[in-house]
C-alpha cells in the first residue's frame, strides 16, 4: 500500500473518531512517537508503548470535539491537522477547558507509519 493509500485511509478512520482503529491498522510493530514536550511520553518506542500514551491520554482528557484535517501528503509522508476541544482531568490545568491545534506528521514504509511526529 503506498502513502497515498494509507494516509487516505488513515485519515477517514481518524475524520469517523476512530484514531484507535486508524494506529491498530496502520501502525508499524516498532513505531516511534514523537511529542513536541519533555517529560515521560515525549518518545515512545514500540507499538505497546505507543497504544499505552494514547490509552493515558484519553483516560486523563475529557475530549469534547475532536476534528482531523488532510491528508497533505508528501513523498513518504503525509501530515493531519488536528483541532481538539477538551478538558484536562488532572494537573495544573485539571478541569480547564481549552481548545488545542496540533499537526501530525506521518511517516509510512512498507504500507505502514513507522514514526508520528507532533508540533503544536
Amino acid at each position: 500500500m503506498d502513502t497515498r493509500t494509507v494516509a487516505a485511509e488513515f485519515t477517514r478512520l481518524c475524520k469517523e473518531g476512530k484514531a484507535d482503529e486508524a494506529g491498530a491498522r496502520f501502525w508499524s510493530d516498532k513505531v516511534v512517537s514523537i511529542e513536541a514536550m519533555d517529560g515521560p511520553m515525549a518518545r515512545c518506542n514500540g507499538l505497546k508503548e505507543v497504544q499505552a500514551k494514547g490509552e493515558w491520554w484519553y483516560a486523563n482528557h475529557d475530549v469534547h470535539s475532536f476534528e482531523t484535517e488532510g491528508p497533505y501528503v508528501n513523498g513518504d509522508q503525509f501530515a493531519l491537522q488536528f483541532k481538539i476541544d477538551v478538558t484536562p482531568k488532572n494537573g495544573e490545568m485539571a478541569g480547564k477547558r481549552m481548545q488545542m491545534t496540533e499537526v501530525g506528521l506521518y511517516t509510512v514504509k512498507d504500507g505502514k507509519v513507522v514514526e508520528e511526529r507532533f508540533f503544536y
